[in-house]
């Protein structure tokens, strides 16, 4: 189960990002996530993904 809280969801998803996933395409399609989703929950933090580093930064 993803995270609600933003700040979860930041740790969790850099985390598969970094351990099990080349990117945030197939992490969302691995786990069923809405990418709009959690890019926008994300973006509420002021974190934007990154693809050269695979990472929310």
């Amino acid at each position: 189960m993803i995270p609600k809280d933003p700040v979860m969801l930041l740790s969790y998803v850099n985390l598969k990002l970094r351990d099990f996933y080349e990117s945030l395409d197939a992490l969302c399609d691995d786990l069923e996530a809405d990418r709009e989703e959690i890019t926008e929950k994300l973006a509420s933090i002021n974190y934007h993904y990154d693809e050269e580093k695979n990472q929310f930064v």
